[in-house]
């Protein structure tokens, strides 16, 4: 499946902002099952050469500099993507042993997947997260059935409403109150996963809706996504079927079988898969939590109060190019 998706952000000002530094995670990644096929980012007012550099989760970002004063900021991403059907949950160790694994030990070897086990700004550990999954994680039962499971639970057990929490709301509140939006239901199944010492991480990206039947897709409508990813070691006999998206031809050995593999999930539309939730998913950026991964974040000096418009349009490359007349 290709999709394109068009990503557009525009701060008006009043009083005009002096100058500006922003910083943007708006270029998809390649990932398994997922590659870019093309993808530009403009801005307007012009700017001072933008800086183009990975962060340390290997997301690809943009710094860039408006240094004349400016009435209102447009920046503009536009991408085109290829995605494959995700793979079926694979067989895991029990969600146990993968916690006894990663916990520390003298001389044991260190896993990178450990530093998304900590607290991270947007998303604590805390016993009312570890409560809330308590029931679902029984001893010696597969780590990604578990966490198929907490993603149903988070699913039918919270309301989506929009409106109902800020970008800065903590994911403890969202909880307490049962309601929230695509962050709140990422956070909340990522802190309940650490605090009982499992690792995952927050993914920003985009999703295919269609609209609805007899009614044509509207330009714009479309909005970011946020999912979780959880980590699945390669502990003593585990093995993984065919990497998502990949051919026999391109599979790695027995000796190079990867560390672990990262699996998604969806609490917000119940959907989960290795790879991706579903194909119709884009994945944006990776990170501990939101924070980590704004699309568009920056310091202004002046501006006053800026008004803020977003606007997301995802769908099929010729299905947009009729629409929009690009």
């Amino acid at each position: 499946m290709q999709l394109r998706i068009i990503h557009q952000t525009r701060y008006d000002y009043s009083p005009p902002v002096v100058m500006a530094q922003h910083l943007a995670h708006l270029t998809p990644l390649n990932v398994p099952g997922q590659t870019v096929l093309a993808h530009r980012l403009e801005v307007s007012p012009d700017t001072v050469t933008p800086l183009h550099t990975p962060d340390a989760f290997g997301n690809q970002r943009c710094f860039f500099t408006v240094q004349t004063p400016h009435a209102h900021l447009s920046v503009t991403a536009d991408s085109l993507v290829s995605t494959t059907p995700p793979q079926p949950l694979p067989d895991s160790p029990a969600w146990d042993d993968v916690r006894k694994h990663l916990t520390y030990r003298a001389g044991a070897v260190y896993d990178p997947a450990i530093e998304f086990t900590f607290a991270s700004p947007f998303v604590p550990r805390s016993t009312l997260f570890a409560d809330f999954a308590d029931a679902l994680f029984s001893p010696g039962e597969p780590l990604l059935e578990c966490a198929q499971a907490l993603m149903t639970h988070i699913h039918t057990s919270m309301t989506y409403e929009g409106g109902s929490t800020a970008i800065d709301t903590p994911a403890l509140d969202a909880l307490a109150q049962r309601k929230g939006v695509c962050q709140d239901f990422a956070h909340i199944m990522i802190g309940c996963l650490r605090s009982l010492g499992l690792p995952a991480r927050y993914v920003s990206g985009y999703m295919l809706t269609q609209p609805p039947p007899g009614k044509p897709r509207l330009i714009g409508a479309d909005a970011s996504h946020a999912w979780v990813q959880v980590y699945c070691p390669t502990l003593p006999g585990t093995t993984w079927p065919d990497w998502p998206g990949s051919d026999a031809d391109s599979q790695p050995s027995a000796s190079e079988a990867p560390a672990g593999i990262w699996v998604d999930f969806d609490p917000t539309n119940n959907h989960c898969g290795w790879g991706r939730p579903t194909q119709d998913y884009v994945t944006l950026a990776i990170g501990r939590d939101f924070g980590d991964v704004s699309p568009l974040r920056g310091v202004i000096q002046g501006g006053g109060n800026p008004m803020l418009t977003v606007s997301v349009t995802v769908a099929p490359p010729a299905e947009l190019a009729t629409l929009s007349g690009s």
